[in-house]
């Protein structure tokens, strides 16, 4: 369903919704409608429904849900990457398995929130997305984090997939739920080495999943 627009929402930061519950659709709709900077101008229940809308409207952030009805969750971000470049997606989810994680950052996501969120910290997290940042889960970041310890386990990582110090600087940050246009004024770092840092952490992150990496790595240096 499209919501018509009107001059009310010009300067806003435009929305669309993909969530087959439709009562946390009507919860997500009145917690980011409530922010005079955001505007939710569509919503989709399905995999099927959310491709028609898109082709529609050029939101400025997607979110969406993992667990729809009819289409894998990543397969419909695949889907839409094929006509739409433009829009940030926020993953909302209840998965906070690394596998699910690191997948969604294998395609090329903004963000990675958990469904527990608290309402203010999501309307936080939408409008840093929607202005450049990338953004996870302190929680999911902590188990990416901790994957590249300094622990009995370490002898197993491949040279290749083993953080350098700072990078592990800027991934405690991402730890603590900060953007990336803040890790970058904390760590005196410029537009163009953070984009190098960023891109490397999830390459290694993907690389030693076993998951393929250049697009994800590719996407984010892009998008950040």
């Amino acid at each position: 369903m499209t919501e018509n627009l009107t001059r009310e929402s010009e300067g806003k930061h435009r929305l669309v919704i993909v969530e087959d519950y439709k009562l946390v659709r009507i919860g997500l709709k009145m917690v980011l409608n409530a922010d005079p900077d955001l505007q939710v101008i569509g919503e989709g229940d399905s995999g099927e429904q959310a491709l028609a809308l898109l082709k529609t409207v050029t939101p400025d952030l997607i979110l969406l849900d993992l667990g729809l009805p009819d289409m894998d969750g990543f397969q419909l971000i695949q889907e839409i990457r094929r006509f739409n470049n433009t829009s940030k997606i926020l993953i909302l989810s209840s998965q906070e398995a690394e596998e699910p994680v690191l997948r969604a950052l294998s395609v090329g996501v903004n963000a990675y929130c958990l469904k527990d969120i608290l309402s203010q910290r999501l309307v936080e997290v939408v409008k840093m997305v929607c202005g450049g940042a990338i953004w996870l889960d302190p929680r999911v970041a902590s188990r990416a984090l901790q994957r590249f310890s300094h622990d009995a386990n370490q002898h197993a990582l491949s040279a290749s997939a083993t953080l350098s110090e700072r990078e592990r600087e800027v991934l405690r940050l991402i730890v603590e739920g900060v953007s990336h246009v803040h890790i970058s004024q904390a760590l005196n770092l410029n537009p163009s080495t953070m984009k190098g840092y960023l891109g490397s952490i999830l390459q290694k992150l993907s690389a030693f999943e076993g998951i393929h990496a250049t697009p994800c790595a590719r996407s984010y240096a892009t998008l950040c």
